[in-house]
């Protein structure tokens, strides 16, 4: 299962020239905790996080409205193609430490993001997938659920 497959294709984004006030408030409009902060050919440069937002601003008493998102943001954003198999995206977030990455499509913009309920979401489905299976089996094969077929 490729990670574009199962991606939000809704993704907030930011300009690293908007003011950290102003990224916050669209954190607030789409109701998210972060932004992929993006150049002009929405190729992803880093992302604005909630916690970003609060240890880097707040917390060092900066003025919201005259820091950039490119001041405070984390970067490099770690990223994937839209082809990766979900495994590999799992390992890049584990190297990094990460919950979320960019999804990029051809020449490198930016078509989705990946987080950690996605992958969650995804497995679930698939274990419920799993338990219908099994308890069809145990109705046909009258509840015994010790039969196996090959």
């Amino acid at each position: 299962m490729s990670v574009g497959r199962i991606c939000s294709r809704v993704v907030a984004t930011a300009s690293p020239r908007d003011s950290v006030a102003h990224a916050a408030t669209r954190m607030r409009e789409f109701a998210v905790g972060s932004l992929v902060v993006v150049d002009d050919h929405r190729k992803p440069l880093g992302i604005l996080t909630d916690r970003d937002i609060v240890l880097r601003v707040v917390a060092a008493g900066l003025d919201p409205a005259d820091t950039l998102a490119s001041d405070v943001m984390s970067a490099p954003v770690g990223g994937v193609n839209e082809a990766t198999p979900l495994e590999e995206a799992l390992e890049v977030m584990e190297r990094r430490g990460v919950r979320r990455l960019a999804v990029t499509g051809e020449e490198g913009a930016l078509t989705g993001i990946f987080a950690m309920d996605d992958a969650l979401e995804f497995m679930i489905g698939e274990l419920n997938r799993v338990r219908r299976v099994l308890q069809k089996q145990g109705r046909a094969s009258g509840g015994s659920g010790g039969e196996v077929d090959s």
